[in-house]
């Protein structure tokens, strides 16, 4: 009997997989369209700050008193303030200062949340309930109450408003980053490095911190826009950045206050980059909350990009 060559097959290639930030952002866009939208402001805002010297068309600081209270024209497209000064300019360098305020505050928000949580949900026992009466005594007092008393104390400032709303912010969310501690402490793979000897510093860093990084990660996205409103309403109340710095909550107050019914626009056009940028801060918060969170409907843990399927058959 003849025996016939065996056919070879080609050799069948895997699809390549995406890498989890590609698609993290592909699920961004496919299922979060309101965090994309936030995405792209964010996007912009970032853009404006940056070239904000190169976008402006006048100096934030240059006046022009032959046109005051100007009202939107060709030459001044959102109009002038009281002592002549472009206030697209204005808002477009006040754009830069919100963004030191919500990526520095949120960054030293994040970091004292994590150092705090991890100290205290790890060790547990007597620093645990040390820690934590701090922290009960620290929520009991407003938040604004605190950023008012430590920026009388420490005087206006960018660094000083920076400093005062991450750290009086982060002892809050310590609590959040203690319970994701907690309910990873008790682990098989935490107990296998303790039984093989690793020390503490290696168990916190190579295994307990990069599994609580998505509540990290939630935490910082979600609280850029509220150390932005932070920062506007410390400025509104004269303890924030001081004038002549272009800050969109101290141009909402004082002479924007004084003009507002002479020349709304002087309040209306910082009160709505204001609005604008928060929306879309929050709107991209949320939808990395979403997705990254696995307790929520959508966040399960699928960055590889592979879906899970309910076995059973049909009937």
């Amino acid at each position: 009997m003849d025996e016939s060559p065996r056919e070879i097959s080609p050799e069948v290639k895997e699809p390549k997989r995406r890498s989890a930030i590609a698609d993290f952002f592909i699920r961004l866009v496919r299922e979060k369209p309101l965090g994309t939208v936030g995405g792209v402001i964010v996007l912009i805002l970032l853009f404006v700050a940056i070239f904000a010297d190169l976008l402006a068309p006048y100096g934030m600081n240059e006046s022009h008193l032959a046109d005051r209270l100007d009202p939107p024209s060709a030459q001044y497209l959102l109009g002038t303030d009281n002592l002549g000064r472009d206030l697209l300019s204005r808002i477009i360098h006040g754009a830069r200062i919100s963004m030191y305020v919500g990526l520095g505050a949120s960054a030293i928000l994040t970091a004292m949340a994590t150092i705090i949580g991890l100290i205290s949900g790890f060790f547990g026992g007597k620093t645990d309930v040390i820690i934590q009466r701090f922290v009960d005594a620290w929520m009991c007092f407003p938040g604004l109450v605190l950023y008012l008393t430590v920026m009388a104390l420490l005087g206006p400032g960018l660094i000083q408003v920076i400093l005062v709303l991450g750290i009086v912010t982060g002892v809050h969310f310590s609590r959040v980053v203690r319970g994701a501690v907690i309910g990873i402490k008790a682990t098989v793979n935490l107990e296998a490095a303790r039984a093989i000897g690793c020390s503490t510093r290696r168990i916190l860093t190579r295994h307990l911190l990069p599994n609580i990084m998505a509540p990290i990660i939630i935490i910082f996205t979600t609280q850029c826009g509220y150390m932005i409103i932070g920062e506007a309403t410390l400025s509104f109340l004269g303890f924030g950045i001081p004038p002549p710095q272009p800050s969109w909550g101290g141009m909402l107050s004082g002479t924007g206050r004084q003009y507002m019914y002479m020349a709304p626009w002087m309040a209306l056009w910082p009160g709505l980059a204001l609005a604008i940028v928060v929306y879309g801060l929050n709107m991209l918060g949320d939808a990395v909350r979403d997705l990254l969170d696995p307790r929520l409907r959508g966040g399960v843990g699928r960055y590889s990009g592979v879906k899970v399927k309910k076995a059973g058959r049909k009937n």
